[in-house]
Parts: C-alpha cells; sequence; structure tokens
C-alpha cells in the first residue's frame, strides 16, 4: 500500500489533490486538519472519510510539534504534500506574526517531524508561492526560478522562508524535497479572499438581489498568469512521481495571460444582469503590489511532460457557477 500524507487537505487545492488521487491511483491518503477548520471543501468526501478505506482525516497543526510527530507515525508516509499555510496575502499585512510563525516555523516542524521518523525518505512536496518573487521588473519576464526574490507582503515574505526551509532540508539532510513557486491558480473551492473568487461571487449576489450591481475591487492593473487548480494538482503528483530531485525548486503556472480588469471583465461578461459597475475600495488595495507575475515554466515542464489543458474560460465559468451554487443554497455571505 502506498501512503500519501497531505496538510491542508481542507483548503482548495489540498481537496482538489484529494479528488485526484481518489480517482487516479490506488494511494492510502491521510489528511490533516485542525480540530477548528472548515470541512466544506470535502464535504463531498464524507462517505470516503467515515469508511477510512481511503481516506482519513488526522488532526493537528503545524504549530504543534508533538501532532506532527504523531501524525507522521500514523500515516506511515512514501508521498507527502505540504499545502497548509495560512495563505493569505491581504491578510497578512493585519496577522504578520501569525503568517510567518505557521508558514516557516510550521513548515520546518514538519520537516523536522519527517527527519526524526523512520519515513524521512518520503518523497515530499514543500509548497512555496510566486509571491516570493513579488514586485519584478518588465525586463526580467518571464520570471524564471533565478529570479531574485522581492517579496511584497508578510505572506511572500513567509514563503520565501518556506522555499528556503524545504532546499534546507533537503541538501543538509539527504531528504527528498522539491519547492514550488506556483503562480495564480483558481477554479471551484477558491476562497473568496482572492479577486476572481470575491468577484464571482459579488455577481452571483447581484445575480439573485443580495447585492446592488456593483463589484468593488482593488488593483486590477496586475499582470496574472492564471492556471486551473485541478491542472495544478496533476502537476503535483507529477512533482512527486516523475523522477524526484532533491533539493529542485520550479515555478508553474497556466498558459493564459491578462491583466486583472480582464479577468473581471470576462465574468461580467457571463453575468446574467447588465450593466454591472466596478467601484475601487481603499481596503482592497495592497501597501505593495506583486503587480507582475508571468512565469517561465519550461524547466518544469521539461523534467515532468506537464502542461495545463483546461482553459482559462472554462476555469472562469465554473468558478462563477461553484459561487451561483453556493449563493442560491440560501447561505448568507459577506461581500469581502
Amino acid at each position: 500500500m502506498v501512503n500519501t500524507f497531505i496538510t491542508g487537505i481542507t483548503g482548495m487545492v489540498g481537496s482538489h489533490l484529494a479528488d485526484f488521487l481518489l480517482k487516479n491511483t490506488d494511494w492510502k491518503i491521510y489528511g490533516l486538519a485542525r480540530w477548528n477548520d472548515s470541512l466544506e471543501n470535502i464535504e463531498h468526501l464524507s462517505n470516503e472519510i467515515n469508511k477510512k478505506e481511503r481516506i482519513e482525516l488526522i488532526y493537528g497543526d503545524l504549530n504543534d510539534l508533538a501532532s506532527l510527530i504523531t501524525a507522521i507515525d500514523k500515516s506511515e508516509p512514501n508521498y507527502i504534500f505540504h499545502l497548509a499555510a495560512q495563505s493569505y496575502p491581504q491578510t497578512s499585512f493585519d496577522a504578520p506574526i501569525e503568517t510567518l510563525q505557521t508558514n516557516i516555523l510550521g513548515t520546518a516542524n514538519l520537516l523536522e517531524a519527517l527527519r526524526k521518523s523512520p519515513y524521512k525518505n518520503a518523497v515530499t512536496h514543500v509548497c512555496a508561492s510566486s509571491e516570493v518573487f513579488g514586485r519584478v521588473p518588465s525586463d526580467k519576464l518571464p520570471i524564471n526560478e533565478e529570479c531574485s526574490f522581492h517579496p511584497a507582503s508578510p505572506y511572500a515574505i513567509s514563503k520565501v522562508g518556506t522555499d528556503l526551509v524545504g532546499r534546507y532540508y533537503a541538501e543538509a539532510y539527504g531528504m527528498t524535497i522539491m519547492t514550488t513557486r506556483m503562480f495564480t491558480h483558481t477554479g471551484p473551492r477558491r476562497g473568496d479572499v482572492f479577486s476572481e473568487s470575491t468577484f464571482a461571487k459579488q455577481i452571483a449576489m447581484i445575480e439573485v438581489g443580495l447585492q446592488e450591481p456593483k463589484i468593488y475591487v482593488g488593483n486590477l492593473e496586475s499582470l496574472r498568469m492564471y492556471a486551473d487548480v485541478r491542472d495544478a494538482v496533476n502537476a503535483y503528483y507529477m512533482l512527486v512521481t516523475k523522477n524526484p530531485q532533491p533539493g529542485e525548486y520550479y515555478n508553474i503556472g497556466g498558459t493564459y495571460t491578462c491583466k486583472i480588469a480582464d479577468m473581471l471583465n470576462y465574468l461580467i461578461s457571463k453575468s446574467t444582469v447588465n450593466n454591472i459597475e466596478t467601484v475601487t475600495d481603499p481596503e482592497r488595495l495592497r501597501p505593495i503590489d506583486a503587480d507582475l507575475q508571468v512565469p517561465n515554466i519550461t524547466k518544469f515542464t521539461n523534467h515532468t511532460g506537464w502542461e495545463p489543458s483546461i482553459p482559462f474560460e472554462q476555469t472562469m465559468d465554473d468558478l462563477l457557477e461553484y459561487w451561483r451554487e453556493k449563493v442560491k443554497s440560501g447561505r448568507k455571505f459577506l461581500r469581502r
């Protein structure tokens, strides 16, 4: 039996990774969840989780080393996907210490627990972020792996630490750890603090009369390359199964590049309501913005053969439909 351990299984990416592995492998999945996590993203897996045949939850916290030791002992992992994090850049301006502690020390806790366990040789993916590159000059586009870090938020700083901690454990202790800098990836279950998801949610609320026909926005001029989360988890699977190289680090992203304004205009064009306005909300503006996020993914595609397959339009359509279904369920949502 091949065992895999996923931190952050209740998040967007972790839940989609669980879906992918259940469908495409015979692996046993163990997912780390905090005691107070919402289980909404894995609610559709409740029957499988209750059976404990292919997937189980282990309760713990990145900031609790003892719980991580227990989780690794219980899961006996062959593969580890470390996805858990305080993953909201905007939130990190208000909670910088928690962000740094969870993302840097939490990663160190996990890898230290793994290093001292009998499962030290588990093939491990440490998920950093494209935010590590921060404010990149236009002449540096597309961004390759050797581009210097210029983090533009406490979250980005924490992910620089995540990246370097992962690479350190690989080099210092001979562990099979790879780090990734995934650029913008989205789709169903995307948290509503991210631009495309809050736009889709606001449109869904407008369509049923829960919000006036105005969408509240931040910086619309940032340039992004978009990937679908379902392509992203396939990339992560290939990362650990296609000749994994200890200590390597990869940029991963989609193929569709546009400004946030263009993405918003596409979503508005799919709405059933006409004449939707946009309103700039100062609270949605970052003190510093990582405004050019376009990667060179050649290193990863050459090594694994991975290519994104889901077009931008389908990703956005599916995200909008996801929010329509949630809003129509009768639940109440904040506009954020």
